[in-house]
């Protein structure tokens, strides 16, 4: 069946944005789509693996079965990779690639949010450690087994270049002076992705998407918990100018909708606040290029000096009041303890995993028992995770 040529508007580009027609391709080689750009298809193999399926039973503050409505991995990358495509099309930058980054930085992450990951840092210290964005990459790259000819994903050099340094490069005097990930150095060897450098514009869009996102619901997941009350909200600089506005331009309007009120203007006030800063920081550094953006000495999708004080305000109020609450602090202690019984579990005996994981086991050596453990517990969803502590410990947790 001939179809015709599909426009991919590639003329609305800036120059500076990622280029799907001259992308650096993948690792192993694939034949162009003719209906998809490069990373459209990134995007909808993201969409279509069993890592994206795992975040929506995954910790973002709260535990999944808390409520309905808090916002889970899935949701949060959901809202990310809105908020970035609002960012690049007003940059003329590839919508795509930007929501395929977005979709996808968090495929790394534990059961039970931050908890897990610090859980399994510390059970794997002797052992390499274990960082969320290293993890994302042993996903995309290996552990996602879907395809006849290679084992993970295959996403293209740019989507992957986005998931490693979308907070900035890893190297160089750039870095931000964290010891490189072993997995991310290794898979380097293989792709390099510059880890000196800068990422794409697409990249930083993501990144700064998941600040302006998790700001806002945990806002609304906070209110929703009643761990949180507006009045508080008076005393953060941002949020109070905007609960000013909302009682004089609705002043009976209820609490419920005044928090929603605050979440949805919030998002508002800090995308425009980014778009206009990164059209100044466009406008002084004046890149003709992808390699001027990735070698600048600068990241160029920012707040403005204004905002960010506002948002690092907003930041260090939430985990003093949210995130170090004491109730989400003894569910906290109550993750960090199943994630350890969990690892050292399966490090005494790796025959209690299940026969896809324990036949793996063989011949491994301590470091490499360790990592394939870091696989396999990283991987679960908060449920999962509590059903294998039931098991295990024959008990019955009342954790959530």
């Amino acid at each position: 069946m001939h179809i015709s040529k599909i426009n991919f508007n590639y003329q609305a580009r800036a120059i500076y944005s990622a280029n799907p027609q001259t992308s650096r391709g993948r690792l192993f080689y694939e034949t162009m789509s003719t209906i998809r750009s490069p990373f459209q298809r990134d995007r909808d193999r993201i969409i279509h693996s069993n890592a994206f399926r795992r975040l929506k039973h995954k910790t973002q503050v709260f535990i999944a079965d808390e409520s309905d409505h808090y916002r889970t991995r899935l949701t949060h990358s959901i809202e990310v990779s809105q908020i970035a495509r609002t960012l690049a099309r007003a940059l003329c930058l590839d919508e795509d690639l930007a929501e395929a980054i977005a979709l996808a930085h968090d495929f790394g992450h534990t059961p039970f949010g931050h908890a897990g990951e610090d859980a399994l840092n510390e059970a794997m210290a002797h052992y390499g450690g274990f960082d969320h964005n290293a993890q994302a990459l042993r996903i995309v790259t290996k552990l996602e087994q879907r395809y006849a000819n290679f084992d993970g994903l295959n996403l293209t050099w740019e989507t992957l270049e986005g998931l490693v340094k979308h907070n900035g490069p890893l190297l160089g005097p750039y870095a931000n002076n964290k010891d490189v990930p072993i997995d991310i150095l290794q898979y380097n060897t293989k792709q390099d992705l510059k880890l000196n450098c800068f990422a794409g514009l697409e990249a930083q869009c993501a990144a700064i998407a998941d600040d302006i996102a998790y700001n806002a619901h945990d806002i609304d997941d906070g209110l929703r918990s009643q761990f949180l009350t507006l009045g508080q909200f008076e005393q953060v600089s941002l949020t109070a100018v905007l609960l000013k506005d909302i009682e004089k331009e609705h002043p009976q309007l209820d609490k419920t909708r005044r928090g929603y009120e605050l979440v949805r203007r919030q998002i508002t006030t800090m995308v425009e606040d980014v778009i206009k800063q990164s059209q100044e920081n466009l406008a002084h550094i004046k890149p003709t290029s992808i390699s001027d953006v990735q070698q600048a000495e600068q990241t160029i999708v920012t707040f403005s000096p204004t905002m960010a004080v506002y948002e690092k305000e907003l930041k260090n109020f939430l985990f003093k009041n949210l995130y170090y609450h004491d109730q989400v602090l003894s569910r906290r202690n109550a993750a960090k303890c199943i994630v350890q019984k969990l690892f050292d579990c399966y490090y005494k005996n790796p025959n209690v995993m299940p026969e896809s994981w324990h036949s793996k086991t063989a011949h491994l050596t301590n470091q490499e028992l360790a990592r394939l453990i870091a696989d396999f517990l990283s991987g679960m969803t908060d449920h999962y995770a509590l059903r294998e502590y039931q098991r295990l410990f024959d008990c019955t947790n009342n954790f959530v």
